[in-house]
């Protein structure tokens, strides 16, 4: 891979960082591109980038060319902008995020209602592993926002509401919690991750914990947004979403999902061969992106 003079770039949340050849690499073969491949882009992305570029115009144009090597590459290398396309509620991501957890094992409920010492609170997201005899509660916190990050003030608050609940009469079980998450699409402030580390508050983001963060659950699952296939329109997606189809599996178990959409047959294969390819990419540890 050819080097050139370190570049300024400016991040989505408009903080400026020098571009960096090699994380995009990285980024590129953690998405199930060939090393031959994710060289050649970024070359191609190294000698054309001029300073001031943003990281979205970077990831833009990545996209674009990784998209002619490997749709299914190219959709999990877009597979964070994907999960910004769930919105502009919250709704579609707690069904993508029970979605998920159930495909890991979870006996899984949304938006429970459950009984702490001083009052009750609904939490976005329950569920209960009968092999591990374990349960977990989770409040999720979506963001439109690429630049946005969950901030300290949010695990401060998590951190309340999960303690009023592991106060409550544990004896009696009237509320089965083992561990209260905070689980969000896109960052945590550095000050949300330390406070946390510190108070003992479980966190689940995009890039976060290192090792088992959101990109790696969903890879081990095989568990992805339907909006990360390239070959639907976004007014398709969105009418997708509406529809209850949350995940790329639901699809593939029943292609007569993608009825309303009124497909021609050459496009709802063209789609579906995406779909199988993008579940068949091996799993990754983590994921570093721009």
């Amino acid at each position: 891979m050819t080097t050139a003079t370190p570049l300024v770039i400016i991040k989505a949340d408009g903080a400026s960082e020098y571009f960096d050849p090699e994380r995009l690499v990285t980024s590129l073969k953690r998405s199930g591109a060939s090393g031959h491949v994710a060289d050649r882009i970024a070359d191609t992305i190294t000698n054309t980038v001029a300073p001031g570029s943003s990281s979205k115009e970077i990831y833009t144009r990545a996209f674009a060319l990784l998209r002619k090597e490997a749709r299914p590459v190219a959709a999990r290398y877009a597979l964070r902008r994907a999960l910004l396309e769930l919105g502009p509620t919250g709704h579609p991501f707690e069904d993508f995020i029970s979605h998920l957890y159930s495909a890991e094992g979870w006996q899984v409920e949304t938006r429970k209602m459950i009984k702490g010492k001083c009052v009750t609170h609904e939490v976005d997201f329950y569920a209960s592993h009968p092999e591990q005899n374990m349960f977990i509660a989770s409040e999720l916190k979506y963001h439109n926002d690429p630049g946005y990050k969950t901030d300290l003030k949010v695990a401060l608050y998590v951190k309340s509401r999960f303690d009023d609940i592991f106060n409550c009469d544990t004896e009696a079980r009237s509320c089965p919690i083992d561990r209260g998450l905070l689980v969000t699409n896109t960052k945590f402030t550095s000050e949300a991750i330390a406070y946390a580390e510190c108070s003992g508050v479980e966190l689940l983001g995009w890039g976060y914990p290192a090792n088992n963060n959101l990109f790696t659950h969903m890879s081990r699952a095989k568990v992805y947004p339907i909006t990360t296939l390239t070959g639907f329109s976004r007014s398709e997606k969105r009418m997708l979403i509406e529809r209850g189809v949350i995940a790329v599996d639901q699809a593939l178990k029943d292609r007569n999902l993608l009825d309303p959409l009124h497909l021609s047959a050459a496009r709802t294969d063209e789609i579906l061969i995406e779909a199988e390819g993008l579940l068949d990419l091996p799993h990754v540890n983590h994921e570093t992106s721009l």
